[in-house]
């Protein structure tokens, strides 16, 4: 009881509940007026929804209860906990916000539904992982199939939400909207990443030189003192390679390609982005 009632376990529950009213706006305001889907749980209830007189929130439990009592075991005790609290919130909000409140759609206008309802969801879902849970559904079985085969999870969800998204070709006739709902999707998961990793202006370098001590020193006194000398052998017996791993500022790669040309033109350099940073500040 102690460990449900902690700061941290509260803090996830202020998160899941942030995000539950998220995501029910989203639904209510901007995909059922508009007749556009999203992906998971969501887009199943909605597709659902348009052809049974249930409401989208009991269609949101009723697709997640089976789920939930056979993904139970894989998803751990507390986490499984979360998530069932978050799908009756999530099943909650929606029809009090649909059907007690009756809100007005946000905005008639499938592009901009599209994108701001996908913000929306965005925004709702990573409030929830935040909190250490999910929104059931897609997540459920991308965890169990990921468990048991070498699939990974989010080509798991990707499938499952390709195949809502190609299920609602049966029921809407104008098909822009079905591509708009693809778009949807895309802005959700931007949002996802965004706020989870947050944007980074920051790139990852290898650099490969056998001038190290001059580059190192310069590379102190211009970019900054952080980095990483990694000795390693070549493809040739006996032959040695020397990569400097640096961190450096989009503004400043620019300073850092001349300064290779100039100390060692035969230096090659590797550059990839970097997704998430962790300590040091970040």
């Amino acid at each position: 009881m102690n460990n449900i009632f902690s700061k941290e376990e509260l803090k996830n529950y202020a998160y899941i509940i942030l995000g539950s009213i998220v995501l029910a706006l989203a639904v209510v305001g901007f995909f059922v007026p508009n007749q556009i889907i999203t992906g998971g749980t969501a887009g199943l209830a909605l597709l659902l929804h348009y052809i049974t007189p249930l409401t989208i929130g009991t269609l949101v439990v009723i697709i997640n209860l089976p789920l939930l009592i056979v993904g139970g075991k894989y998803l751990g005790k507390m986490f499984a906990i979360r998530t069932i609290i978050t799908i009756l919130l999530i099943s909650l909000f929606i029809d009090i916000f649909a059907e007690f409140f009756q809100i007005k759609a946000f905005i008639l206008d499938t592009t901009l539904a599209a994108i701001f309802g996908g913000i929306f969801i965005g925004l709702g879902l990573a409030l929830v992982i935040k909190g250490n849970s999910s929104a059931g559904g897609s997540t459920i079985l991308a965890r169990i199939i990921s468990s048991k085969t070498e699939i990974k999870p989010g080509q798991v969800i990707l499938i499952i939400d390709s195949l809502i998204v190609l299920s609602s070709l049966m029921i809407f006739e104008d098909t822009a909207k079905v591509l708009w709902s693809v778009i949807s999707i895309y802005v959700t998961t931007k949002v996802i990443d965004f706020i989870l990793t947050g944007s980074l202006n920051k790139k990852v370098v290898y650099l490969v030189t056998n001038k190290i001590d001059e580059l190192k020193k310069q590379i102190r006194e211009e970019l900054g003192p952080q980095g990483t000398i990694i000795k390693g052998d070549g493809l040739f017996e006996g032959e040695n390679k020397n990569m400097i791993l640096i961190v450096v500022e989009v503004s400043k790669l620019q300073q850092l390609r001349q300064m290779i040309r100039k100390v060692d033109p035969d230096g090659f350099l590797i550059i990839t982005e970097a997704t998430e940073m962790l300590g040091r500040g970040h």
